[in-house]
């Protein structure tokens, strides 16, 4: 008889469906803690990414567009060339065709803007043109430049009359060409179309340029107009620039067509050839920066200047002030960098404890599984690829999503480094639960060993790795108070300084934790109520894994009381800076006339204002050697005294410069406030000083203090203005005190002739680059998830211990216990590692920042490179930034216990005792 074969079946159902069938909420949770991670994760370096971006094209178009344009400039052929070569040398054609050569040699990443790139021919020389009609303020003739730049009419609206154009072929003895000009140039200089000016020539009868047109530029900032500004708007200039009383007169530019061009050889304006490159601000990438600069100083200096020179004149010159501007963006990038790497690190180091601890948390609540599984044959590596399999079902197209929402919310970025960081979450979160169940069970325990936090010795190797990461963190700690966060280094230790310290106190604190748990034990057993005893009890046999959610908390803690402090600080350095510029909330001041009479009052009764103080100020002061200027303020005593106490600039009393009753006449001697330098230059003995108004008076510097509200400079004097003459005494500035007054009432009573400055605005001016906003918002995101994280620590841990506290509430019921006692229970099983975060949090926190605070730069993040404080604002910790993560931590753990004890009463007891009979 044939038996048929039969496929044998398998019995045993698959190990990763039926984990995830048995337990659907916690592979949902893990899903969604990996999604979220690997979302920020991978979306930090491209928020960075577009922040650095952005601050470099910020860089690039806030200066004028002729420190970032790179002009070329050619002269003209020499004279003793044939004059048809010299005159060919500047026709369209030539000038174009060198223009193409010149945009063939120029290398990516730099890449000029078609657009506003120009080219053309322009006169050196400024001629003088005696039409009679021209204004003349100062009866000087007005000047003119003759400009031939291609691309007038793209780049230009017809307002009145018709382009300029060359109908026949022009050279250097054509008698009139056509020209055209601006709307602001017509109206400064009254010029019309038809009108004629005559430029002087050179060995000829001078050249008629006829006006046939007036244009309105399409895009008056763009580099095209805004390179050299003189062909848009006229210039009222002085013969000597330097001297205010030197004559002037106009000077404007007269745009003739291209084709016009050699007719400059018949000139004194010795004309020269021009190519102006302007950068194309949406091809500006960080990443790209120093390809860029290559690229550049080819150009400028290097073999794309050579290259240039054989296409079109060995003497062509290039020159730009773009450089500058990338080494201010490459300083402030070094400035601001440091501080997002701390961000980066603190952030970073919360998630990986958390992944961590969401692994840890599950490997122990699996343990009994797990052990049996052991002693039951399975092999170490074999159950911790089951485990890996297990979490990376779950974990990856979690971890997928994540990265997928990152880069759809922030786009325009590289994709690989969000890639590899999104990469790293996951395998770090597949990798958390099968090491430390390998860790845990490498040896087969029948039964499991308790491990409680009370009686679990630390092993040798953890004392080894705890002293070696105190060592590191000591190192990291002395370098940044060293070297500090503005050297721009890069040295990854530092910035991980802040975070090495959490942990290290967190590591402290995990091994103090038992030591007040077994001193309580012995006192609180001889309580009569049972509820605190068995609290402690409860605590005490925790199971030791309970150290990575303290770690995890504290991290968390000190890294949020850290981000919160930094934000704080650079909140109060630009407030600090602004009061320095301003002096008070607002700044009503004339530097010409003095102000009215009635001005004070009418500032007085603006809403929102509280105080003013009236003050005269005479910038070019001149002490006895007369060789340096130096304001002298005059100054009401008693109100500029309050002023001083309230801003905290300078203080001092109303009696150190208050004028005596014998302090007037010829020889009367002023008491004086001074700068350390004045103090340093002049001493303590008197001194006359001369006021603007050639009035004299003698001082005596009798104080010395580092600024003054009025004054924002280094230099200054305070004396009593009843001590001054009736001129230099009338007030030219009112401080006004009110951080509330309203900016448009005051600059309705002041006035149009004075400016009015607000201390708001001045600190709203300071967020200059969006490289420095980006820092912050990137602060205020890490210091955020830190938060989050803290709280999400604290429900992993204390939900982890839910069923069993459940099922320990039901028991204790049966026995007698009631439902106000099973609240007490929870909350003060919960208190301890709570409250040991909770104070550890704010202890870390605080000797964190003093530590670091000497090593931390905040003003590259909070001001922009053009405004400087007088002094560092060191770096403090802020109260809200201690207190509020660590008080939310108790009352979240008091809340989530709470919670827990109400629920447990409204399940009955024989169901929680079945549904735990097995456990």
């Amino acid at each position: 008889m044939v038996i048929p074969f039969r496929r044998a079946t398998r019995a045993a159902a698959p190990w990763v469906r039926t984990r995830l069938r048995s337990a659907p909420g916690a592979a949902l949770a893990l899903a969604l803690l990996v999604a979220v991670t690997s979302a920020l994760a991978a979306a930090f370096p491209r928020a960075l990414e577009r922040y650095e971006d952005a601050g470099l094209r910020h860089s690039v178009e806030q200066v004028s567009h002729f420190r970032s344009v790179v002009t070329l400039s050619a002269p003209t052929p020499l004279p003793n060339l044939p004059q048809e070569q010299r005159e060919q040398a500047l026709r369209p054609a030539t000038v174009k065709r060198y223009n193409d050569s010149i945009l063939g040699t120029v290398r990516r990443p730099f890449v000029p803007d078609p657009g506003q790139s120009s080219y053309g021919v322009v006169t050196s020389v400024n001629q003088a043109v005696p039409e009679p009609w021209l204004p003349r303020p100062s009866g000087l003739p007005a000047r003119v430049a003759l400009v031939a730049q291609a691309g007038l009419a793209d780049h230009a609206r017809l307002s009145e009359g018709r382009p300029p154009r060359a109908s026949a072929t022009v050279t250097a003895t054509t008698p009139e060409v056509e020209a055209a000009v601006t709307a602001e140039t017509a109206k400064s200089l009254r010029i019309k179309v038809g009108s004629v000016l005559h430029v002087p020539g050179a060995g000829r009868d001078a050249l008629a340029v006829r006006i046939t047109g007036i244009v309105e530029p399409r895009h008056r900032e763009g580099a095209y107009w805004a390179t050299d500004t003189l062909l848009r708007t006229p210039v009222l200039m002085r013969v000597a620039p330097v001297d205010p009383e030197s004559p002037r007169y106009w000077l404007g530019a007269l745009l003739l067509p291209p084709e016009a061009a050699p007719a400059l050889l018949g000139t004194e304006g010795r004309p020269y050839r021009y190519w102006r490159l302007a950068p194309d601000p949406h091809t500006l990438r960080h990443r790209d920066l120093g390809a860029f600069k290559s690229a550049l100083a080819a150009l400028v200096s290097g073999p794309g200047l050579q290259q240039i020179r054989t296409a079109t004149d060995p003497l062509t010159d290039a020159d730009t002030g773009l450089d500058d501007v990338l080494t201010s963006y490459t300083r402030l990038h070094a400035g601001v960098l440091p501080l997002i790497a701390v961000a980066a690190f603190g952030g970073g180091t919360v998630a990986a404890v958390v992944l961590a601890l969401a692994g840890g948390l599950a490997a122990d609540r699996r343990r009994t599984e797990l052990a049996l599984l052991r002693a039951r044959g399975a092999s170490l590596p074999g159950l911790a690829a089951r485990l890996l399999a297990e979490t990376a079902v779950v974990a990856v197209p979690a971890g997928a999503l994540g990265l997928a929402v990152a880069m759809r919310a922030l786009p325009g970025a590289r994709a690989l480094p969000a890639v590899l960081a999104a990469l790293a979450v996951t395998v770090f979160a597949c990798a958390a639960l099968p090491l430390r169940a390998a860790a845990a069970h490498r040896l087969v325990r029948i039964p499991a060993l308790r491990e409680d936090v009370t009686s679990v010795r630390p092993s040798r190797r953890r004392t080894v790795a705890e002293l070696t990461l105190v060592a590191v963190a000591v190192g990291a700690v002395v370098t940044l108070r060293r070297q500090g966060t503005s050297g721009g280094s890069g040295d990854q230790l530092i910035s991980a300084a802040p975070v090495l310290v959490g942990v290290i106190a967190a590591l402290l604190l995990v091994r103090l934790y038992p030591l007040p748990l077994r001193g309580l034990a012995g006192p609180a057993g001889r309580l009569r109520g049972v509820v605190g005893h068995l609290a402690l009890a409860r605590s005490g046999r925790g199971s030791a894994s309970a150290v990575l959610p303290l770690l995890a908390l504290l991290t968390a803690l000190t890294t949020a009381s850290f981000g919160g402090s930094v934000l704080a600080g650079i909140g109060e350095t630009r407030d600090h800076a602004a009061l320095l510029a301003v002096g008070a909330d607002a700044r009503v001041e004339s530097t010409v006339d003095p102000l009215p009479a009635q001005l004070a009052e009418r500032v007085r009764r603006v809403p929102g204002v509280r105080d003013v103080a009236a003050v005269s100020i005479a910038y070019r002061a001149k002490p006895d050697d007369g060789r340096q200027d130096v304001p002298v303020v005059g100054v009401d005593p008693g109100g500029y005294a309050e002023l001083t106490r309230r801003t905290g600039l300078g203080a001092f009393s109303e009696a150190a410069i208050e004028k005596g009753p014998g302090d007037s006449g010829a020889g009367a001697v002023l008491p004086a406030v001074a700068s350390p330098r004045v103090a340093d230059s002049h001493g303590s003995s008197p001194f006359p000083v001369t006021m603007e108004d050639g009035s004299s008076v003698t001082v005596s510097i009798v104080l010395v203090r580092d600024a003054t509200p009025a004054v924002p400079g280094a230099d200054f004097l305070v004396v009593d203005r009843a001590g001054l003459d009736a001129t230099p005494a009338k007030p030219t500035t009112l401080l006004v005190t009110g951080p509330e007054a309203d900016g448009r009432a005051l600059r309705e009573a002041a006035g149009g002739e004075v400016s009015v400055r607000l201390r708001a605005d001045e600190r709203a001016r300071y967020i200059d680059s969006p490289l420095q906003s980006g820092a912050e918002h990137l602060y205020t995101a890490a210091v955020a998830a830190g938060a989050g994280y803290a709280v999400l620590t604290l429900l992993l841990s204390l939900l982890r211990a839910a069923p069993e506290r459940v099922a320990l509430l039901a028991r204790l019921r049966t026995m007698g216990l009631t439902r106000a006692q099973g609240r007490r229970l929870l909350v003060l099983e919960s208190l301890p590692q709570a409250a040991l975060a909770a104070a550890g949090g704010v202890l870390t926190g605080w000797c964190a920042i003093r530590l670091l605070a000497p090593g931390m730069d905040l003003t590259a993040v909070a001001l922009p490179p053009s405004a400087a404080s007088l002094e560092q604002i060191p770096l403090y910790p802020d109260p809200w930034s201690l207190t509020v993560p660590t008080l939310s931590v108790v009352a979240l753990t008091v809340g989530i216990a709470g919670v827990q004890a109400w629920w447990a009463g409204r399940r009955g007891a024989v169901r929680e005792l079945r549904a735990g009979d097995t456990m």
